[in-house]
């Protein structure tokens, strides 16, 4: 099983992936993770991705899409993983369907947390008056808030491209936890199953 976890900066895509973890063996994949292991482990794609990223450039999308493709390979993946931070762009979900469709596996379900922006500014003003010294240095309202507005800009056009597809299911991303969770989970729990 292949997922997609979509939602902004402090949506909670980080602990739903733990659960998905934890309950159904599926494996995270951040593809910034993936890229720094690659250049790290010295292979071929992460010689060209490491060269690329010390110029400061955006990683090619063929360069991504093959440091997916070997990670993929590994045993802990058979089960299936949540893609965290990719595709970015129709072009890249159309490359990484491809690429997966290759290896007889497809993206399954794509889940979109939905929150509203000015609670999740107001979240992160109590997080930083309640431990002013665990902020970080882009932890403000006016960050955050660039960061949301390039979140929806980018990821309008690929909720359209999932939704076209029918993989697209949009999660209320401001209730409790525990309420999310049990959502994620009845969704992952109907992937694959006879209509």
């Amino acid at each position: 099983m292949d997922l997609i976890l979509f939602g902004p900066p402090g949506a909670g895509k980080g602990t739903q992936a733990k659960v998905l973890q934890d309950e159904r063996g599926l494996i995270q994949l951040s593809t910034g993770d993936m890229l720094r292991a690659a250049a790290a482990a010295g292979t071929e794609l992460g010689r060209k991705s490491k060269a690329v990223m010390d110029r400061g450039d955006l990683v090619p999308d063929e360069l991504v899409i093959g440091i997916i493709a070997e990670r993929l390979e590994k045993p802990d993946c058979a089960k299936g993983v949540i893609f965290d931070g990719f595709p970015r762009t129709v072009a890249q979900a159309k490359a990484l369907d491809a690429m997966l469709a290759g290896r007889g596996r497809k993206i399954d379900a794509v889940i979109e947390l939905k929150v509203d922006d000015e609670a999740m500014v107001g979240r992160m003003e109590s997080r930083v008056r309640e431990n002013p010294g665990a902020a970080r240095a882009d932890d403000n309202p006016e960050t955050l808030r660039k960061r949301l507005k390039v979140y929806h800009q980018n990821t309008a056009p690929l909720l359209d491209f999932y939704r076209d597809q029918g993989k697209l299911v949009t999660i209320d991303g401001m209730a409790p936890i525990t309420d999310v969770s049990a959502t994620v989970r009845r969704v992952v729990g109907q992937v694959g199953q006879p209509a």
